[in-house]
């Protein structure tokens, strides 16, 4: 049996196959480029943005218009934070209601508002970090600085666009006269642009849009004359000088170094305490504390002993020094240049205009544009009252003619079956004017009294004359303007409690690069290393006997001792030519026999020790190779940073780095004597300074090389160890025979010479 199919679809035709009709026939270049455009304009218009006429986001906005539909306004009670949400991602933002509570919290935190948009009950987060609570849990209303950025919904003053979903309206824009913009700030990041805006304070906003209505051509400099910059929640000190302040909003862009509050505090015989009150600007009081007891622990900064946290609604962070003699300026430049306790607050006035476009502008551009706002607002709710104005009037007509003919009209509504035709048409009544005498009543004709309707007609009438100045003329609008931002002086004003200036300006140069003796403690020590590497610091400075009495291990002996302070810096040799550093507050103790030197830093295996001296301000050394060739080095050059020290002498050929000596103050001539036996002595200034090299010959040798050489003063004559356990010395002042120049063999030392061609 034959079974009728229908045909299949033609092959190229794709109105008959529904899979065609989702392919389009496009570049994926261009696809993708006009897809990524649609979304980069939506994240930079709808969310990240703020928009310059009211200071907010979308969320935002959304938020608060939420929130007076439900009424919830400074007289009212409280409302739970779910109901908010709910509405507002139900009806207005269809986003997740984690993000919009987030943003709502952000309303409520005066830590991160200025002037904070809701007024919270419950836990709203705090300064240390902590997030806040579930949104089942806490409640909200709004406050009055929101109620002033709202102010003007319900009088025509701005217009108003239909909800995603088309059920429900919204504003587009408040048109409230409270500053947002600069007062509370914004930040964001959106596609290829971002902005960032900190706090302001809003007297200081107020009077530079008055001195701006006033003087349209005002420079940026005059402005300044009134913002003097950001004024953060926190409090803080803005310590950039103003050039620099000023510069940031002639530009739109820059950043302000914003420190810490503190103060000293006396606890009596001579003992301080650093008590930290304000902290900068976005900064978590809990991991700042972390931060600073980490520097302990990891003894980065060893001035400073403790911090305590004794904050309760202030901020109260103790910080206490290693001891009394220490610099307070020393220990907070120190903790600046270390911790968050100075940040720097970017400015990026980078705002959506009132064409929605997205622009950088300067702080007279945004007081400009923003004035040009309000003075759109202030037409518009007086057009609108005009309207009501002409509205009522009309009725009042209407009253006035029904009052005149009271008995009359009374009859018409009593006998006729078409009372509101018949009064139009008696009375010369519009419709809405007869509606109204209708609709009235009747307990509302006793005050149809004939005085009172026209007083208020003529008041009306009065009214509406001065609206139409205000419209018509730009002085009248100006007068107006200022008068009602002075009315928001009253509120907002430097005198009140919540317009008082938190930051203040006190200019202050970068933290210090404290030096390390500044940060350590100073103390005497002694500082001992043996043959072998081993090396301790005894307290104190420890005489010969002290230094007798000290053990070492089976098969080691001492090498190096001398007096130091913990601040000082050593630097040991190697016979490789390569010098290392050692701090002196970092070396082991005296128990024991101390630790090997090559723990500490990164010495070559086949490297021998063959030098310990200490760092002398403008002290320097003289570094010699067995080959004979030498030079001098300033001491402070030659320190290094790292464990694998620096190349100082280059050494070639199987020589050996073999004198490391510090030349005392006042020297002027080197003795040099070879394995030879041969003793040179000649000036010191024929030998060069350099950081880094071989040197140049210090003697002259047929076979063997240098032994040992030491910088004296020639007039004090050459001192060397008579050898053996006596610890005697000798001094030769007649050394006329050994006299010569640099480079020259010499002659057989002095009788007694030690047999080791060693000066010590």
């Amino acid at each position: 049996m034959a079974t009728d199919t229908a045909d299949p679809p033609e092959s190229g035709d794709p109105s008959e196959d529904p899979l065609d009709r989702s392919i389009v026939d496009a570049p994926f270049d261009a696809a993708l480029s006009e897809r990524y455009l649609v979304y980069a304009l939506s994240t930079i218009t709808a969310r990240s943005l703020p928009d310059l006429r009211d200071g907010l986001k979308p969320v935002h906005r959304r938020l608060l218009w939420a929130m007076r539909l439900l009424k919830l306004d400074p007289a009212n009670g409280y409302k739970k934070c779910a109901r908010v949400v709910g509405d507002v991602i139900g009806i207005y933002h269809p986003h997740g209601d984690q993000s919009v509570y987030d943003a709502m919290v952000r309303l409520a935190q005066p830590f991160a508002m200025r002037y904070p948009l809701v007024d919270g009950q419950g836990n709203f987060g705090n300064v240390d970090g902590d997030n806040a609570a579930a949104m089942r849990y806490t409640e909200a209303r709004l406050t009055h600085a929101a109620m002033d950025l709202m102010d003007g919904l319900n009088e025509g003053t701005v217009d108003f666009r239909p909800t995603y979903n088309g059920e429900e309206e919204e504003p587009e824009i408040f048109p409230g006269l409270f500053p947002n913009l600069l007062a509370n700030g914004s930040s964001g990041i959106a596609v290829g642009m971002a902005t960032s805006i900190p706090p302001h304070n809003a007297a200081e906003l107020i009077d530079a849009a008055t001195h701006l209505i006033e003087n349209p051509k005002a420079e940026e400099a005059e402005l300044m004359e009134f913002v003097q910059g950001p004024d953060l929640p926190t409090g803080g000190l803005l310590v950039d000088s103003r050039e620099i302040i000023a510069e940031a909003y002639r530009t739109g862009k820059g950043a302000f170094r914003v420190r810490a509050r503190w103060e000293k505090e006396d606890l009596g015989r001579g003992a301080w305490a650093a008590v930290i009150t304000q902290i900068p600007f976005q900064v978590q009081k809990g991991k700042l504390i972390e931060a600073i007891a980490a520097l302990i622990a990891d003894r980065k900064l060893p001035i400073l002993a403790d911090v305590r946290d004794e904050s309760d609604e202030d901020i109260r962070i103790v910080l206490e020094p290693k001891n009394r003699t220490i610099d307070p300026d020393i220990l907070m430049d120190s903790l600046f240049r270390l911790t968050d306790l100075e940040t720097r607050v970017s400015l990026n006035l980078n705002v959506l205009d009132a064409e929605r476009t997205p622009r950088v502008m300067s702080l007279k551009e945004v007081l400009k544009e923003w004035l040009d706002h309000q003075f759109v607002v202030l037409v518009r709710r007086s057009e609108y009252r005009l309207g009501k104005i002409d509205d009522r009037v009309e009725l009042l007509d209407g009253y006035i003619v029904a009052y005149l003919n009271l008995d009359r009209i009374i009859a018409i509504i009593r006998y006729e079956d078409e009372p509101k035709q018949l009064m139009m048409a008696e009375f010369s009544l519009n419709d809405r004017q007869a509606e109204a005498i209708l609709n009235m009543r009747l307990r509302n004709l006793r005050k149809l009294e004939e005085m009172e309707l026209k007083q208020e007609r003529e008041d009306l009438l009065k009214e509406r004359g001065e609206l139409d100045k205000l419209i018509n003329s730009k002085a009248r609008q100006k007068t107006r303007l200022k008068k009602d931002l002075a009315g928001l002086l009253k509120i907002y004003g430097a005198d009140t409690d919540l317009g008082h200036r938190r930051t203040s300006l006190e200019e202050a140069a970068p933290p210090r690069e404290i030096p390390l003796e500044a940060m350590i403690e100073k103390e005497p020590i002694t500082v001992v290393m043996s043959e072998k590497g081993w090396i301790r610091a005894m307290k104190g400075h420890v005489d010969e006997a002290g230094l007798a009495k000290l053990k070492y291990k089976e098969g080691d002996g001492p090498a190096f001792d001398f007096h130091a302070q913990t601040t000082d810096k050593l630097l040991l040799a190697a016979t490789d030519g390569r010098i290392y550093t050692l701090a002196a507050d970092k070396l082991p103790g005296a128990r024991g026999f101390g630790e090997p030197v090559r723990s500490m830093v990164d010495v070559e295996d086949d490297a021998e020790l063959v030098g310990l001296v200490k760092v002398e301000e403008g002290g320097r050394l003289l570094l010699a190779s067995s080959a004979g060739k030498g030079f001098v080095a300033q001491a402070e050059d030659i320190v290094s940073t790292t464990r694998k020290g620096k190349q100082v002498v280059n050494v070639k050929g199987g020589a050996k780095l073999s004198v490391v000596h510090a030349i005392p103050a006042g020297a002027d001539h080197i003795a040099a004597i070879g394995a030879n036996r041969k003793m040179l002595i000649f000036e010191l200034d024929t030998l060069p300074e350099m950081t880094r090299g071989q040197g140049i010959i210090v003697q002259k040798y047929k076979d063997g090389g240098l032994s040992d050489a030491v910088a004296f003063k020639l007039d004090e004559g050459l001192s060397w160890a008579m050898g053996g356990d006596t610890g005697r010395t000798r001094t030769e002042t007649e050394l006329g025979d050994w006299l010569g120049n640099r480079g020259t063999a010499g002659r057989l030392p002095p009788r007694g010479f030690p047999q080791d061609n060693r000066f010590s």
